[in-house]
């Protein structure tokens, strides 16, 4: 398939240059190598299995296609550390939206990924990325989006082995892509995401997924109760 043309950027948008996969191993990004160090990380990380991560294949599964259909792209953010940072997060979301506009396959709706890279922000603290993404991530899933944070130093535990950390990056970024009926263990701890979740897939939840409901539903109300 044909990868979709990228969107420009709103004149009036924060300086967020937007690159495929392809454009970065062209060079079409050497301005900016946090683009060209993510491609290498996620190649090398997510693309593959890890002996931490607790269960076999790769440790993100919609990577792979996702670079081989064309589908997976960064955006690298300008600016200052004390930058407008919301309003990145909202020039994400309009890239996002534009590419996916030109989709008219499901399967090619389902792998679409947009990495927002901020290079500005501290390495070695988090805090101002966490909380940008626990800000997002209530408006993204009930719009039927995923938006996930990466950094050197998170510490947010895997699902098969709470000892792996998953979600370490080389540079602080955010990680945009569909929802999906499987996204239920990254949103059975948030009451309000979860009723998002239902009300958007409830009809086809298959039986390991109702399974995994139930007994974060159990875990919740025990939590609640001690």
């Amino acid at each position: 398939m044909t990868a979709p043309a990228l969107p420009a950027a709103p004149a009036d948008s924060p300086a967020l240059r937007l690159y495929s996969a392809g454009q970065i191993d062209a060079g079409h990004a050497a301005e900016r190598p946090e683009a060209a160090e993510t491609l290498a990380w996620a190649r090398a990380f997510l693309t593959t299995a890890h002996p931490d991560l607790g269960r076999s294949g790769p440790v993100c599964p919609y990577t792979q296609p996702s670079l081989r259909r064309g589908l997976f792209h960064i955006a690298v953010a300008d600016g200052s550390p004390d930058g407008d940072l919301p309003r990145l997060v909202a020039e994400l979301r309009a890239r996002y939206d534009a590419l996916l506009a030109a989709l008219t396959e499901e399967s090619d709706r389902e792998l679409l990924t947009v990495l927002l890279v901020m290079p500005q922000l501290d390495r070695e603290d988090s805090t101002v990325l966490d909380e940008l993404q626990r800000k997002a991530k209530d408006e993204f899933v009930e719009q039927g989006l995923m938006i996930g944070q990466f950094h050197p130093v998170c510490e947010e535990p895997g699902l098969w082995n709470h000892t792996f950390r998953p979600l370490r990056a080389p540079v602080p970024l955010l990680a945009v892509r569909k929802l999906l009926v499987f996204d239920l263990p990254f949103l059975a701890g948030d009451e309000t995401h979860l009723n998002h979740y239902l009300a958007r897939f409830a009809p086809e939840v298959p039986a390991r997924i109702r399974a995994q409901l139930v007994t974060s539903v159990r875990a919740r109300r025990q939590n609640a109760a001690a």
